[in-house]
């Protein structure tokens, strides 16, 4: 007696379903990962600048390094500059859209604060 094997595997259309869920996912990644190596150089440059001494010379050491990493998200006026004890921390809060399609973005929010 024989039995019949049923063949397994993706149809034609169940392949090309999988291929355009992961084209999206290819093409969402590729627009995020640059927002993040954005915000790696701002926390680089909020470190830097949080050598700082006065509220002034912290704005300007990381407008510096902003023009340097070519950061476009966030200015040194837009930081917001404390005194813990004696030490200054220096912390930023900013979000990057990113057009999906039709009405739909995907909202980046990053925020940090000098170590």
């Amino acid at each position: 007696m024989r039995t019949q094997h049923q063949q397994r595997g993706l149809t034609f259309i169940g392949l090309l379903f999988v291929g355009i869920i992961l084209a999206f996912v290819g093409v969402v990644v590729a627009q995020v990962v640059p927002t993040y190596v954005e915000f790696m150089a701002v926390q680089k440059a909020t470190d830097k600048a949080a050598a700082g001494t006065t509220v002034g010379e912290i704005r300007t050491i990381f407008d510096r390094a902003a023009q340097i990493d070519d950061i476009r998200s966030i200015a040194g006026k837009d930081l917001e500059i404390t005194k813990q004890g004696d030490r200054v921390v220096v912390a930023f809060d900013y979000s990057r859209e990113i057009h999906l399609f039709g009405p739909a973005y995907l909202v980046m929010k990053y925020q940090g604060r000098s170590k």
